[in-house]
């Protein structure tokens, strides 16, 4: 056997195989570049997404804010009114609400001569213990109960006796009642001086 043509023979063998096994591992590493290439690029899209996602969080979140200081602005202001309202319905209330008038019971026993018992609604000329008690159970039971009624409602509360109190007139009841609460004692007795039974 010839060496001489064994050794070229079996270098060339061997560089053949040497060559496919590089290209072999070339090849591979071509794809296992792409296969990275590819999952870079996937990666940086999603990171392009996140970074997306979080300015329209930062935006969402800065516009809550807004709101919030809008809505915290809003209710200050509401309870501004509110504090001034109820002020003006206390003021309103407070003026429309007249003062009571203290009874006078030395007053009255001085111009009538006999002892007066506060809101006794049989001070007033042409009523008695029973029709006080009618207005009693018609929740009428002060002189400025009685100063508010109409004739109207005086009469109505009458009427609810029965026939023999339909008789009486309440004309002047309601201003005899206010003459009294108001302690307007000698106005009254003037008054009463010159009315028959209350009318």
């Amino acid at each position: 056997m010839n060496w001489c043509i064994l050794i070229p023979l079996l270098v060339g063998l061997i560089s053949a195989i040497l060559g496919y096994l590089l290209g072999k591992l070339s090849g591979g590493n071509n794809n296992n570049d792409n296969d990275c290439k590819e999952k870079l690029a996937k990666v940086e899209l999603d990171l392009e997404q996140c970074i997306a996602a979080r300015k329209r969080l930062e935006l969402d979140l800065e516009n809550c804010k807004s709101a919030r200081v809008k809505l915290e602005a809003d209710l200050a202001a509401c309870e501004a009114n509110k504090a001034s309202l109820s002020n003006n319905i206390s003021s309103s209330f407070a003026a429309s609400t007249p003062a009571l008038i203290p009874f006078d019971a030395n007053g009255a026993k001085a111009v009538f001569g006999k002892k007066i018992k506060e809101n006794d609604l049989t001070v007033v000329e042409g009523i008695g213990p029973k029709i006080q008690e009618l207005f009693h159970n018609h929740d009428v039971k002060t002189w400025k109960d009685l100063s508010e009624c109409t004739v109207e409602k005086c009469q109505a509360v009458l009427d609810s006796g029965g026939e023999r109190f339909k008789i009486h007139k309440p004309g002047t009841w309601p201003k005899q009642a206010q003459l009294a609460y108001e302690g307007k004692w000698q106005e009254l007795l003037d008054w009463q001086d010159q009315l028959d039974g209350g009318k």
